[in-house]
């Protein structure tokens, strides 16, 4: 096999396509399909992947591959089809479907260069440059860029004697660290001792340690014989010891011990719904089992016995956990279990973590990979079993291209695998729970909690009574009192926001003016700790105005509730309570995180005070109150899921307290108390819930009763966003089935992001084979546009946000 097909580094649809160069001599026999490779593709050089070999190719003068990047594949057979898969899937580019599958670190880093040629000499090139040129093989351009006789350069690389090439460079770096080694025999080092002055004490020390070790690293050498690095290097020197570089992986829990735990005993519940998956992990079948089971009903436990199992049977398994719930307690769990078996992959991890945990799962030195959504790509040769906890969760949806849902690839993976794939979750998705009634999903119910612990007391509180009443406050009256009660008996509370920053806008009472993004149609969020006014889409930010810029008056206020503002108004009326805030802004530093739910368990405050990452995943046996401050925030999003997030959320927060031996209890203030999502969430009904929800979408042609697909367009010029939208609709109407709705086009709900104008066109269809074709077109058609004019056109197929 002489020729390699590669997949090039250039996303658009003319490169789509494998293209032919020939292996080297000294490589043939040792490229392989799935490995990285540089290749010259016009003037530069850039990365590809090999997807396969042959022998001959029916073009001429093809040139040869440059530089192999990797040793041995980076993706495996069935990772290759996979990236075939996703392309046809999420419609998008071969190369961007494979470079989703490895981590950042393996993304190639470009150098652009200026290099003599063969036809550079002293005769023939401008004098400066060519005194420029004369130490140097080649110059990076950034050295270059500003300089005022670029012309020069210029004229060189027309005339031949320079030329702009590009370097493909790895981002990443392997840790390694020095290890000292014994060189010589014992009975050298021995007589070397012997034969030394009484002065070489240290050397002496040095060489007794070797007679017993092969090897150690040289910090711990220096440190276990309080010695420093000369007398090391005299022995070296000698030929008595030699100096090695060790590649070593970098840990983050290195650390941190876990001591092995054993199994639970199950509940009859816990044991009827582990027996059906034990089974076809026994028979080696792929099947898609529903594990729905109220919070705190023991999934995790199923979870972990299941992977039991498998690596039994000397299997892999891939456990995909949601960001946000991606705890240090739920990766505790998993390392007391199983020791060094567990990789943990989530966006924590610095950029050399990752890769040194991927590289674990790659050199199948681990068997169970715990992690977020890129996880589901793990390179396991024997996979066994893949979970999805939390399957509800919007997060595990891509929102970049590829567009893909990690449980479409979970599936996918399981049918190549002929493995098992479980979703759990207290609330599953409308079309999960639809599939499991209809019994294409295996459903497995865990009605009661661990322990037969009661659900927690769920009171609805309406904020308007409170208004009424004189009540300005962010807490009602109830969750004042409770709160009260819990602090004085030294038991934890969860008060529960969805959303960060000290109030959500910013506006004049006088006039009415709000504070806006001057780049995006959204009001600015205002952040007290450093007074800022911030764009939560763009970045902008702008001091926070001491009078209003429209009318000049200074009765400028802030309306709605943040993070911030709460955790001020608990220190004014609670100012015994001891508070941990959790959001985006005190917790971007790394181990913020786990700083501060490790704080929280060891009993350092009484209230933990956070947004959406706290709802998920925790389980404190302290934790009896739970105070939802405002049910309403995600409601009247414009999104047809929007009933369905504000259930799902309040159930799993609701789902933190009493998880113990202490009974819980849940407050949830909300202005629309009779919204039947807020109701049948206080109740934990989701069996009412599922059947009010369907029929609205039965009524109104939603998922799961019929797919849809997203299509956005957005340009800096509103007429040419509107005009192309408009064709693009046009054109569905003309070439789709009379089944399928056309809606739109419209203004996207933020009209305009980073001074970029949005709109959209909705499709809700059955059965429409040739749909995909037809969204290839319209992409294709526009590619030219989308290069030069700044165009941008996204295509979401079963969208989980429509903002």
């Amino acid at each position: 096999m002489k020729i390699a097909e590669v997949i090039v580094d250039v996303p658009a649809k003319q490169t789509d396509k494998p293209f032919d160069y020939l292996i080297p001599e000294k490589w043939q026999g040792l490229v392989k399909p799935g490995m990285r490779v540089a290749v010259p593709f016009g003037p530069r050089m850039v990365q590809g992947f090999v997807v396969d070999l042959k022998s001959e190719s029916e073009f001429k003068g093809l040139k040869n591959i440059s530089k192999l990047l990797d040793i041995e594949p980076v993706l495996n057979k069935e990772l290759l089809k996979l990236g075939d898969w996703l392309t046809e899937e999420t419609l998008c580019y071969k190369i961007s479907a494979f470079q989703a599958m490895l981590p950042a670190a393996m993304k190639a880093k470009y150098e652009k260069k200026i290099r003599r040629t063969k036809s550079f000499s002293e005769k023939n090139t401008d004098g400066a440059i060519y005194k420029l040129f004369q130490q140097k093989e080649s110059i990076l351009w950034e050295e270059i860029a500003n300089r005022n006789d670029l012309k020069l350069f210029q004229k060189e690389i027309e005339k031949g004697t320079l030329e702009v090439y590009y370097e493909v460079k790895d981002k990443y770096n392997k840790k390694t660290i020095k290890v000292i080694c014994r060189r010589a025999s014992k009975m050298e080092l021995q007589a070397a001792i012997h034969s030394m002055s009484k002065g070489a004490k240290k050397q002496k020390e040095i060489l007794s340690y070797f007679l017993n070790h092969e090897k150690i690293a040289q910090k711990d050498l220096l440190q276990k014989l309080s010695t420093t690095t000369a007398p090391i290097k005299a022995l070296i020197d000698r030929g008595l010891l030699q100096e090695m570089e060790e590649e070593i992986y970098r840990d983050p829990y290195e650390n941190r011990s876990f001591e092995k735990k054993k199994p639970f005993k199950l509940t009859e519940d816990q044991e009827k719904a582990l027996a059906p998956i034990l089974k076809t992990v026994e028979n080696g079948i792929h099947d898609i089992f529903l594990l729905y089971g109220v919070t705190g009903s023991g999934k995790t436990e199923i979870y972990l016995q299941s992977i039991d199992e498998v690596l039994k049977r000397n299997k892999q398994a891939i456990m995909l956990v949601p960001e946000i719930s991606l705890t240090p307690q739920m990766v505790k769990r998993f390392k007391e279990r199983f020791g060094d078996e567990v990789a943990v992959l989530h966006s924590g991890l610095s950029i050399g973590e990752k890769y040194d945990e991927w590289r674990k799962i790659h050199r199948q030195e681990v068997s169970v990979v715990v992690g977020a959504r890129s996880a589901i790509f793990a390179p396991f040769q024997r996979l066994g079993i893949i979970i999805i906890d939390e399957e509800h969760e919007s997060s595990y949806k891509q929102e970049e291209s590829p567009r893909y849902h990690a449980r479409d690839v979970a599936i996918k993976r399981g049918q190549s695998n002929s493995c098992p794939v479980i979703l759990g979750s207290a609330t599953p998705t409308l079309e999960s729970f639809a599939r499991a009634k209809k019994e294409r999903y295996h459903l497995l119910p865990l009605r009661n909690r661990m322990n037969n612990s009661k659900l927690p007391s769920v009171e609805v509180v309406d904020m308007r009574e409170e208004l009424r009443g004189g009540n300005r406050s962010v807490f009602s009256v109830k969750l004042l009192e409770k709160m009260k009660d819990r602090i004085e008996k030294k038991e934890q509370i969860v008060l529960f926001l969805n959303k960060r920053g000290h109030s959500s806008f910013v506006m004049c009472r006088n006039c009415g003016e709000v504070c806006n993004c001057p780049n995006c149609e959204i009001s600015l969020t205002y952040h007290r700790y450093n007074n800022l006014l911030k764009c939560h889409y763009c970045g902008y930010e702008e001091p926070m105005p001491s009078i209003c810029p429209s009318c000049g008056s200074e009765a400028i206020r802030f309306f709605g509730t943040g993070t911030q503002k709460v955790e001020e108004e608990l220190g004014k009326i609670l100012p015994e309570a001891r508070v941990i805030r959790m959001d985006v802004d005190t917790t971007s530093k790394k181990g913020s995180h786990e700083k501060l739910l490790t704080a929280f368990q060891e009993g350092k405050a009484d209230i933990l005070l956070g947004t959406q990452m706290i709802a998920k995943g925790l389980d404190f046996p302290n934790i009896t109150l739970v105070g939802v401050l405002s049910a309403d925030t995600m409601l009247h999003l414009p999104d047809f899921r929007s009933a369905e997030k504000t259930f799902q959320l309040l159930t799993q927060v609701s789902g933190r307290a009493g998880r113990h031996q202490l009974p819980g209890e849940v407050i949830i203030q909300t202005y629309t108390p009779d919204n039947y999502a807020i109701k049948l969430a206080s109740e934990q009904n989701y069996d009412a819930f599922f059947l009010h929800e369907m029929m609205l979408r039965k009524q109104n042609a939603y998922p799961p009763y019929f797919f849809i697909a997203l299509i956005t367009v957005s340009h800096e010029d509103l007429l040419y966003t509107v005009s192309v939208t408009e064709k693009i609709s046009r054109l569905f109407q003309k070439s789709l089935s009379r089944e399928a709705m056309i809606l739109g086009p419209v203004a996207s709900p933020i009209a305009r992001i980073n001074n970029r104008y949005r709109y959209q066109c909705l499709i809700k269809y059955k059965r429409e084979p040739e749909l995909k074709n037809i969204l290839k077109k319209v992409l294709d058609h526009y590619q030219n546009e989308m290069a030069t004019k700044g165009l941008q056109i996204t295509i979401d197929l079963n969208p989980q946000m429509m903002m």
